[in-house]
């Protein structure tokens, strides 16, 4: 009896270390599960002591953090992982709470609709987007899918395919083992989308591939780039992407800390770096553009064309103007923003009034 208690004591402990291991593979804490896939590799966004970067300035702004109004029978925005707006203004808002939701909002905050209840895609909600013809794209790492929406609500493109029982999970990475193989157009724990001046679709995919995939403006897959690693054109967790009016795209290379440039063909042009682990990018409209980014500790960053950190703003904590775990950044204008947090469970517009006229001291 004493040995048969042994055995078992001895498998469950291995399972727990596989387990463990399993979760760190993903970059997530040990027994987290998906609650906490957005735990950086660094171990998480951790009180840390911040050093401003170099010839950056502090900026000052207002932040409104109770703008969006929810209905009674809604409750909750829960977990703000994405946050866009059109042409109209209208705010939209994909949250995690209830089974993942896409809210819209007017632009003072007056809930307008729910788009796509109970959609077969919403498993697991990441960002959404909104392109130049007010389009909404609602990215969902849980179903490996991405929705287009039009402004009437209707489906009008998916993009991936949801991994059924039949096909078993989506492939996850083992410790120690060779990286999932791309499957073409599907895609693996995808993260974000844009879009260059054409019309043609950039994603960054993801957790667990480690790629950028291209797509014509219909949808048929054009090509993809990357692998795991650390130099030019590999990747560590591309979070999030964004796209310039010249067509260059800009994907965040969470876990190597850096911001990787390429043009339209998927060619590397530059590496940027200093702004920490970039969770979340967002590039304003021309004619005045402009790169903003966020690390996980509550430190947004003003960042030109050419790489050059000009400016940040920010700290960690609850109350309205701090942050926690900002996953979407939408650039309306070089002077406002908005931000959807995951842990604060709110989106906060942000206006940016110049820099603060003593140095920094935090």
């Amino acid at each position: 009896m004493k040995r048969a208690i042994i055995v078992v004591v001895a498998v469950v402990a291995i399972a727990a270390f596989v387990h463990q291991q399993a979760d760190a593979q993903r970059g997530e804490a040990p027994g987290q599960g998906a609650q906490a896939r957005e735990i950086p590799r660094s171990g998480g966004p951790a009180t840390i002591n911040f050093t401003p970067p170099p010839g950056a300035v502090e900026l000052q702004y207002d932040a409104v953090g109770n703008l969006l109004k929810l209905p009674p029978d809604v409750g909750t925005l829960g977990e703000v992982v994405g946050v866009a707006r059109d042409s109209k203004a209208n705010i939209y808002i994909y949250t995690r709470a209830a089974h993942q939701r896409l809210f819209e909002f007017d632009r003072n905050g007056k809930y307008m609709r729910e788009i796509g209840k109970d959609m077969y895609a919403a498993d697991f909600a990441h960002v959404v987007r909104v392109d130049k013809d007010d389009n909404i794209w609602a990215v969902d790492e849980g179903s490996n899918m991405i929705v287009k929406f039009n402004q009437a609500g209707e489906v009008v493109m998916t993009l991936g395919r949801k991994w059924e029982i039949p096909d078993g999970r989506p492939e996850e990475p083992t410790p120690g083992g060779p990286r999932p193989i791309p499957r073409g157009a599907n895609f693996n724990r995808q993260t974000d989308v844009a879009w260059d001046p054409q019309g043609n679709i950039y994603v960054a995919d993801g957790y667990n591939n480690s790629r950028v995939v291209k797509f014509a403006k219909d949808g048929d897959l054009v090509k993809w780039v990357g692998t795991r690693g650390t130099g030019p054109l590999e990747f560590n967790t591309p979070h999030s992407i964004a796209a310039d009016s010249k067509g260059n795209i800009y994907v965040a290379d969470r876990g190597n800390n850096r911001i990787q440039v390429l043009d339209t063909d998927l060619n590397f042009k530059a590496e940027w770096k200093g702004f920490g682990a970039p969770w979340a990018i967002c590039v304003t409209p021309a004619p005045n553009e402009y790169l903003f980014t966020a690390d996980p500790n509550g430190h947004i960053y003003k960042v030109d064309m050419n790489g050059k950190i000009l400016a940040w703003m920010g700290k960690s904590g609850h109350d309205v103007g701090e942050f926690q775990w900002i996953h979407e950044l939408h650039c309306t204008s070089e002077t406002e923003l908005l931000v959807g947090e995951i842990q604060n469970w709110r989106m906060t517009k942000l206006t940016i009034k110049g820099p603060k006229s003593s140095p920094a001291t935090r």
